[in-house]
Order: C-alpha cells, then structure tokens, then sequence
C-alpha cells in the first residue's frame, strides 16, 4: 500500500512526488524492486491501513510517522500542521503508532510535535493557540498558562519577571463592565509589582516582531534587575 510521501501526497499533506513509495509487510515473497517505485518493508497493524479514493494507503497517523524518517524536521511539521488544518490528526492514533515503533528514528521528531499539540490543546481559546504559536516562532522563554495570581487568574505569566500577558479578544472582552474589571485588575497586580501586557488578535496580526521584541526587553530587564539566588514564582 502507499506510504511515507507517497501517502502523504495523497492525503493532500504535500505535493504530489514522482517517486512512488509503497510498504510491504514482512515476508512477502514479492519482486523487491520495480523503476519507479521505492518498496518499504514492515509490519502494518489493521489500524494503520485505510482505503483513500480505493487506493490502499497507510493511515494519516502512520503516514506522519513513516514520513519523519525520510524528511527534515520542518517538512514533517508542515504536513503534521497540514494535517491538523485538515482535521485529520487524531493525537491518539500517533501515540498508538509510537508505541510500535520503539528504536524507530521517527520517534523523536514525532514526540517533539505530540507534546507542542498536547500544550496546545490544554489552552482555551483560539487566541491562545495563536500566542502559543507565536511564542514558539519568536522564541520566547517558556511561561505558565492560566495560573493564579494574587488570587485572580491570569492568561499567561513569566513568574521570575512579574510579567502578565493578557489575551483580549472581542468574544471574552467585550462588555464595557469586562472592560473596566480587566483595568481594575492591571493596576491591583501592578501595585504588586506584576506588569500586565494586552495582546489582541490585531496585535498578532500586524505587530507580530516589535511585540515580540517588547515583551524579550520586559523579560531582560526584569532580569537584570533581580538579585542572585532571587526565587521565582507566583505569588
């Protein structure tokens, strides 16, 4: 049956390659080479196989794992993301194929995605998926996500600099009594010393880099500031 590229392609996770890669189980007595066709050779558990357009193919979660082993780390996070956007990933189907696959070189890259989609999926919004993602692009240090401070919960905190990020979109901020409580709040953290930043939706969009260089100054500064042996934490 069709894998690794080959499924892929057909999967429509990535253009269409000329050379044809097909898996084949063990022990099949079968000619080994044919041109054109790259014959793979390996166990297939019953839910790794499906049909597509009544070709058989290896499954979306196979598919991903088969394909970590012959591409970079980039083009293995383009389809898995393809993937996702097309709601064919299923979290649960790659962990199964994982579990199979010990010694197997794919394992790494495909657990590295596993745990950024399982830190995704524990946000609650769409806003929040985005600031993960742009967390990740601009390489910002890792933070906590809808932890408590001072009692009141908070979007995002980078507990060592006192700093707060806010996620204001329309859908959750947009009552003018939300509005003032979310001001009221800022300043109940500011006289404690938590600095709060307000990321929207519009800020992502068209201030992407220079809100990323922002909130890096913030964290260093804050940084700078601290004495040795100072320890983090929310309050």
């Amino acid at each position: 049956m069709l894998s690794h590229t080959s499924a892929a392609a057909l999967w429509e996770l990535i253009p269409a390659r000329a050379l044809v890669h097909v898996t084949s189980p063990r022990g099949n007595q079968g000619r080994r080479r044919w041109r054109g066709i790259h014959l793979h050779r390996g166990r297939l558990d019953l839910d790794e196989t499906t049909f597509q357009d009544d070709i058989p193919v290896t499954s979306v979660a196979r598919t991903l794992f088969d394909y970590a082993e012959v591409v970079d780390f980039r083009r293995l996070e383009s389809a898995w993301e393809e993937a996702d956007r097309l709601k064919l990933l299923r979290l649960t189907d790659v962990e199964r194929v994982c579990e199979r696959g010990y010694g197997r070189r794919a394992l790494k890259p495909i657990r590295r995605l596993l745990a950024e989609a399982r830190a995704i999926t524990r946000t609650r919004s769409p806003l929040e998926d985005r600031f993960q993602d742009f967390c990740r692009h601009f390489d910002l240090p890792p933070h906590s996500t809808n932890v408590e401070v001072l009692g009141k919960e908070v979007d995002v905190l980078w507990p060592a600099a006192k700093l707060i990020v806010e996620l204001d979109s329309w859908e959750f901020h947009r009552h003018r009594a939300a509005f003032q409580r979310d001001r009221a709040r800022d300043t109940h953290l500011l006289v404690a010393g938590y600095r709060t930043i307000r990321v929207t939706h519009d800020r992502l969009d068209k201030e992407a880099p220079e809100l990323a260089s922002q909130l890096r100054r913030l964290l260093a500064a804050e940084a700078a500031r601290m004495p040795p042996n100072t320890p983090s934490g929310s309050e």
